[in-house]
């Protein structure tokens, strides 16, 4: 699979559509995240809790605050 994967990435001349359509590029980038994102989203409904959609966003937002206080999360390491 990762051979077929790596043809496919060749054949798409994505560096040349970064350097003539960034715009277009950043489009095609945030679409990807949001579908990744959706993806995450919807195996987390279907698995935590499916029958207690309150409780199953309850315990999301205390895993992700827990998560970011355990990792020591700042909004200066979003910066570069």
């Amino acid at each position: 699979m990762s051979n077929s994967l790596e043809n496919l990435k060749e054949n798409i001349p994505l560096a040349e559509l970064k350097k003539r359509h960034p715009t277009v590029n950043g489009i095609i980038i945030v679409v990807a995240i949001i579908l990744f994102w959706r993806g995450v989203w919807g195996l987390i409904d279907l698995y935590l809790f499916p029958n207690s959609p309150t409780f199953s966003h309850l315990l999301s937002i205390a895993l992700g605050a827990l998560i970011l206080y355990l990792d020591d999360f700042s909004i200066k390491d979003l910066r570069r």
